[in-house]
């Protein structure tokens, strides 16, 4: 399979996956309106899909550091996909929140190896890891168009039908797990460079993001209440 090809099939999946950690918070409306939820209630929902996306995403890449895991895009994207899929068909609060922890945790499986079959694929193509993020970007601004088409029409009893872009992502997978069968034997361990960490740069780094994301997910959570 030609490089240009893995990458564009790489980046839509990226996409696919993206959706839903955007639909969460487009979900917020709907659950309010429906079920009657409380501002805290709906926070605690945002919560469980971020903490498990984000804690569990240095565990998956851990692993995938050791043991190349290139069943993770597809798994991780249908995880994804069906545990916001069936966050609208319960009424259980607490059944709300195990689905949505459920898409968090197929979005963090999927995030770090298909990094790795990206910088595999795009063969240290800086421009085309660019594309496959610029993927991802694209699946998460479209999330509320996709909500409001499905969820919008029908109220959450429509919830399942945004299972779709999941399928359609974990399909578009295959053909590059296959192309890149015979590269995708082993973890990226060996890649590391050699050296001394830079501990006190990465926190600094890691405060900036920390106080970027509260603003930017507290935003996109309760602005449109």
């Amino acid at each position: 399979m030609r490089r240009n090809k893995s990458v564009i099939l790489l980046s839509v999946g990226h996409a696919c996956v993206d959706v839903y950690q955007g639909a969460v918070a487009s979900l917020v409306p709907f659950f309010v309106a429906e079920r009657a939820y409380t501002y805290a209630a709906v926070s605690g929902i945002v919560l469980a899909a971020s903490l498990l996306s984000s804690v569990a995403q240095p565990l998956f890449g851990a692993l995938t550091d050791r043991w190349a895991m290139p069943w993770l895009l597809p798994v991780g994207t249908i995880l994804g996909g069906l545990g916001i899929a069936l966050s609208g068909v319960t009424g259980s609060y607490p059944l709300t929140l195990a689905f949505v922890a459920l898409s968090g945790i197929g979005v963090a499986a999927y995030h770090p190896e298909s990094a790795r079959l990206a910088r595999i694929a795009s063969r240290g193509s800086h421009t085309a890891m660019g594309w496959f993020t610029l993927g991802g970007n694209i699946g998460f601004t479209v999330a509320p168009l996709v909500v409001a088409a499905v969820v919008a029409t029908g109220g959450l009893r429509f919830s399942p039908l945004l299972v779709v872009p999941a399928l359609a992502g974990a399909v578009l997978c295959l053909p590059v797990l296959r192309a890149l069968g015979g590269t995708t034997g082993t973890g990226s361990s060996a890649a590391v460079p050699v050296g001394a960490d830079d501990k006190v740069s990465f926190v600094k780094l890691s405060l900036a993001v920390i106080c970027r994301s509260v603003v930017f997910t507290g935003l996109s959570t309760f602005i449109s209440l």
